[in-house]
């Protein structure tokens, strides 16, 4: 990708009005070639790795990246493509699905603070705390499982409060050394129909196919603005989202993929320093293992 690129363009500014349909979908690609995609992609994959590295032994931060977007996006393929560089090890994904019982007897934010990452280590989700503001948003009658106190529950203040909760969590998080990308995986309706009807026709991908999708494409406009209250008030300088044109596959994969490694550049690490006192012990440990090679090349001359 060329160094030339910015990626703000993408960047939902904080307090900004977002209009979905005004924001592209397909971008003039950043590769010519699947040839040079390729390339592209291993160069970002191999950037990332080196200060996932980094990350790891510096040991004070941590990244989130949180993926959202209508079924068919690419999300799981972004992630499959865009972190394959990284040591598993430093690494970890969470996939949310519909809560399950246990969630459902803790506040929204419950599942997903159980799985957010430690220090040195990425954190992916695959979907995530934003469903509760946009699925249940669109899916009233899911909020009534969850068994609130009435008052609280009112349309007048629940989504409000719950952005406030949200930007609150991610300022905390912020303040103890995680940091949070999100993006949004910016798909057209068309491209969708494109997919699904692909998931349909290739047998490796039948499982991939759910009626559910369909429910949820009816409602293709009330997801659509769930989507744009919950950006335009979640997006934070702490915390951005990224409205990534996601009807090329390959081109979306670029983009995260720039955007992750300059997150992780900008951070203030580097490998830990030996103190004085660590040197000596590492000389200590140079002298006893030249000794041991010392003593082996004895009994052999011997």
């Amino acid at each position: 990708m060329n160094d030339e690129v910015d990626t703000g363009a993408f960047r939902i500014e904080p307090g900004s009005k977002v209009d979905l349909a005004r924001l592209p979908t397909r971008i003039d690609p950043f590769y010519r070639s699947k040839k040079e995609y390729e390339k592209l992609l291993a160069e970002s994959n191999e950037r990332i790795g080196t200060l996932q590295n980094v990350m790891y032994a510096h040991d004070r931060h941590a990244l989130l990246l949180i993926f959202q977007g209508m079924d068919s996006a690419g999300k799981g393929g972004a992630i499959k493509h865009v972190m394959s560089g990284v040591n598993p090890q430093g690494c970890q994904v969470f996939s949310f699905g519909p809560p399950c019982a246990e969630d459902l007897e803790h506040d929204f934010l419950w599942r997903a603070v159980r799985r957010l990452p430690e220090r040195g280590r990425i954190g992916i989700f695959d979907r995530s705390y934003y469903e509760e503001v946009v699925v249940v948003r669109v899916m009233p009658e899911l909020l009534a499982r969850q068994r609130l106190p009435a008052e609280f529950v009112a349309p007048g203040r629940i989504w409000r409060e719950r952005y406030r909760d949200i930007v609150r969590l991610e300022d905390f998080l912020h303040r103890n050394g995680t940091r949070i990308v999100k993006f949004f995986l910016h798909l057209s309706k068309e491209e969708q129909r494109r997919r699904l009807l692909e998931r349909i026709e290739a047998p490796h991908k039948n499982w991939k196919a759910k009626r559910g999708d369909l429910e949820a494409r009816a409602r293709w406009d009330d997801y659509r603005t769930a989507y744009e209250q919950c950006l335009a008030a979640t997006s934070s300088a702490k915390a951005p989202w990224y409205a990534v044109p996601a009807d090329d596959k390959r081109n979306a994969r670029l983009i995260v993929g720039r955007v992750v490694a300059e997150t992780l550049a900008s951070l203030d690490m580097d490998f830990p320093r030996s103190d004085a006192a660590h040197r000596a012990e590492l000389a200590e440990m140079r002298a006893l293992l030249e000794q041991e090679a010392g003593r082996k090349k004895s009994h052999k001359n011997d």
